[in-house]
């Protein structure tokens, strides 16, 4: 239960970032503190289950992201890594408002969810997966937490057998 899937399918981490991206444009539109929650949710479900008990994971795996194109799979750990970091930030988001009443800071930080998550689902440039990538170089996280972090070729098979025939 408390798994998360490896590889992933980018087309459904996309989706899933479009759902974040709509829900924290609509908090921030409508100053609607209560997005808040389901979005926070969101993060952590995905976190600790991958999409099973997240509703934007399985829309976006079961419903979505099998209607697009073949899958193209991507690391899992840098993708988990980045649903971490959603989860704090609107975990702080929560606290921010409903803790101490910080309208300004609260705001701020879901503009924060609302950036990555429009890169995300629109360029395909995951944050968290960067940051991840990082702290894999500077030895913070271990190579064997992700080996195909450091190995493209198992990020892209079909470069392999070119090179192997």
């Amino acid at each position: 239960m408390f798994s998360f899937p490896n590889p992933v399918d980018e087309h459904a981490a996309r989706t899933v970032a479009a759902g974040v991206l709509l829900l924290s444009v609509m908090a921030l539109a409508f100053r609607q503190p209560l997005i808040l929650i389901p979005l926070a949710y969101g993060f952590w479900a995905r976190v600790l289950t991958g999409p099973r008990l997240s509703p934007l994971g399985l829309i976006a795996t079961r419903l979505v992201a099998p209607r697009l194109r073949r899958p193209k799979p991507v690391a899992g750990p840098p993708k988990r890594f980045a649903q971490a970091m959603g989860a704090t930030l609107s975990s702080t988001a929560l606290v921010l408002w409903y803790g101490f009443g910080l309208s300004t800071a609260t705001w701020a930080v879901v503009a924060t969810v609302a950036v990555a998550a429009f890169l995300e689902s629109v360029f395909a440039i995951c944050l968290g997966c960067t940051v991840f990538g990082f702290l894999m170089r500077a030895g913070v996280v271990p190579e064997e937490v992700c080996a195909a972090c450091a190995d493209i070729s198992m990020r892209y098979p079909q470069l392999a057998r070119r090179q192997t025939a």
